[in-house]
């Protein structure tokens, strides 16, 4: 009993499949049969000698088989009526001209042709066409009519700004959820104002954004302009904060071509849309041909532009990576995100300090890198200023320790991660960053291995910037604090430093310090006022900005090239080349031995003269014996 009840069931299933597709057969063969017989009745109509060609006759049951085997081959039932859209139809259309072929020759066949008047070969696939795509379409319409009308929440009012091609594709999208009623689009190109897309009319431009929201009664703005620059962003963003109505924007194409977005995916505003610059164009292929297939070592690379360096790494085709960092929770994080997004990678997570000299030669040993990206260093210039021991060993006996493991094996390539901070260096962090620079470009003139650096401002959203400090103050009520009204600084995103410095890799020859054309330098207080807009508050209403004054060793504003350097332009035209000073190698080396004596005694007034010697235009900050409060001495100029 209990296997008819499991035979009934199946059959009950399997009925239930079949029966809406036997539905649309009998509907389409229906409309083949009432395509050819109207059409054939109309033309021998006009005729005073009409066959007896019979509504059900041989020539009806060849129709309807010549053309049922067509729609089989050509997949017509494999589309659901409920999704009907232009494809369908062109499949339709198709399946009609092939059946009028097939039907031609089979009738052919027949008789010859002989009761078939060419002009209703010419009117069937057209009839036909028109008779089945009608009511496909009629049935979508009735199905997203009546989800309409059933849906419990009332459809939000959006106003979508941008009618490009992104505008186009957001559009063609969003008419299909019950979520939103677009009741309009903006845009600054005069040519299409007045048109529809998909319905959807363009009103006017973005300036009458504040007055054409009101008169919408708009309840959300969608910004679609993937491919805006900053400048772009800034002023849309600005009408769109006027009408006070909240808005979303579609991702960046580098987003999109990185994998980090879709392209129909709607995001909140960020603030990397408003500050990061023009996408630079990069030579992708001389990058993959430098890092595909090549033994990769990447130092510090738990941390902000480490992490993001083995992960373009990875994407590029190493065939090894190792990585060296000395806080564990970081090498965790970002091992398990590797393991998990590149599983064929040959990976070696390693915990170490650089300074280690016995642990990094043991890395070097394993690894056998042909690549190192030197990214470890310690870069908080308020909690180096004091700690001049700690910035000297990490940042400057670091990157020597590193670097000569590099010459020892043989490294073809070995990039140091620099910061605008290291030109005319106000900080100890900058100055500990400049003596790493001077150590690797003279290095390169007594080495085999090409030493580059990099050199570029501040990182929107690496850890230790402003960006999170000021996300974190607004999200406690504030206040953010700005040290100065004026103080300004350079922005790039993190996948672009990145970027850089695989393709500075690339450039280089040895000796070299590239830095990128970062554009106009952003005021820190514009950037904390429009994270504060950006997170739905008012500056100085919801929350307070507070001005602190300028922090020991901080400048006003950052340059990127020493005016003695004479940077030049190369091949990429948003990469400068700054030329090096040269040093004594054999002064260079003792004043290094001298400092590593000094590191080993915990002397830091030693190391303060040896710092004083490698960057004499460096005002080294003096301690006070008495109270260990940290003074600037003044030289005259």
């Amino acid at each position: 009993m209990q296997g008819f009840e499991s035979d009934g069931v199946v059959i009950n299933k399997l009925i239930a499949k079949i029966h809406p597709r036997l539905a649309v057969v009998v509907h389409d063969l229906a409309m083949v049969w009432l395509a050819w017989t109207a059409i054939t009745s109309i033309r021998w109509s006009f005729e005073s000698a009409r066959p007896d060609f019979g509504l059900f006759g041989t020539e009806a049951w060849l129709v309807l088989i010549a053309q049922g085997l067509i729609f089989w081959i050509t997949g017509l039932y494999k589309g659901l009526w409920r999704f009907a859209s232009l494809p369908d139809l062109w499949n339709i259309l198709r399946a009609a001209t092939l059946g009028a072929l097939a039907i031609a020759v089979t009738l052919f066949l027949y008789n010859r042709l002989a009761t078939v008047p060419r002009t209703v070969l010419l009117l069937y696939p057209v009839t036909l066409a028109v008779l089945l795509g009608l009511p496909r379409l009629a049935y979508r319409y009735w199905k997203d009519s009546r989800l309409d009308f059933l849906s419990r929440s009332p459809a939000m009012r959006v106003l979508v700004l941008g009618a490009g091609r992104a505008g186009d594709t957001l559009v063609r999208g969003l008419v299909r959820e019950n979520r939103y009623r677009l009741v309009g689009m903006l845009d600054d190109n005069p040519q299409i104002r007045g048109a529809r897309i998909h319905g959807v009319p363009v009103l006017g431009t973005l300036e009458q954004l504040p007055d054409l929201a009101r008169q919408t009664a708009a309840q959300m703005l969608l910004i679609a302009m993937p491919s805006a620059t900053s400048t772009q962003m800034q002023r849309v963003v600005g009408f769109c904060e006027t009408t006070g109505l909240p808005f979303r924007t579609m991702p960046r194409l580098a987003d999109v071509v990185a994998g980090r977005s879709s392209f129909g995916e709607l995001k909140e505003v960020a603030i990397e849309d408003l500050l990061g610059r023009e996408q630079v164009q990069l030579d992708w292929t001389s990058i993959r041909t430098g890092i595909s297939g090549k033994r990769v070592l990447v130092t510090g690379g738990g941390g902000s532009i480490g992490s993001e360096l083995c992960r373009q790494v990875a994407r590029l085709g190493a065939s090894a990576l190792t990585i060296l960092e000395i806080s564990e929770y970081n090498l965790y994080r970002i091992e398990q995100e590797l393991r998990r997004e590149f599983p064929d990678l040959l990976l070696d997570a390693r915990i170490g300090d650089c300074g280690d000299l016995v642990g990094c030669e043991h890395v070097f040993e394993l690894a056998r890198p042909h690549v190192v990206f030197h990214a470890a260093a310690y870069k908080h210039v308020p909690l180096l200023q004091e700690q001049l021991r700690e910035a000297f060993r990490n940042n400057v006996l670091g990157t020597h320790t590193v670097a000569q493991a590099a010459n020892r094996h043989g490294v073809e390539c070995f990039v140091l991660i620099s910061t605008d901070k290291a030109v005319n260096p106000s900080s100890i962090m900058g100055a500990c960053k400049r003596a790493a620079e001077i150590y690797c470009q003279n290095f390169a003139a007594h080495s085999q291995t090409r030493f580059i650096t990099v050199r570029f401002g501040n990182v929107l959203d690496s850890a230790g910037s402003v960006v999170p400090l000021f996300r974190e103050q607004i999200r406690n009520g504030g206040p953010v604090t700005v040290t100065h009204p004026e103080i300004t600084r350079y922005f790039m995103t993190i996948p672009e430093a990145c970027q850089l410095i695989l393709q500075a890799g690339v450039l280089g020859k040895g000796g070299e310090i590239f830095a990128l054309d970062m554009g106009e330098p952003v005021k820190i207080a514009y950037l904390a006022e429009q994270m504060i807009l950006l997170a739905g508050k008012q500056p100085g209403r919801d929350i307070q900005i507070a001005y602190t004054g300028l922090r020991s060793g901080e400048k006003l504003f950052e340059e990127l090239f020493h005016p003695l350097e004479n940077y030049q332009a190369t091949t990429h035209a948003k990469i400068f080349l700054a030329q090096h000073r040269s040093v004594a190698w054999s002064l260079l080396n003792l004043q290094l031995q001298q400092a590593q004596q000094a590191v080993g005694s915990y002397d830091e007034i030693g190391l303060r003269r040896i710092l004083d010697q490698l960057l004499p235009e460096f005002e080294v900050p003096a301690a006070n014996a008495d109270d260990n409060v940290v003074a600037f001495s003044v030289r005259p100029s």
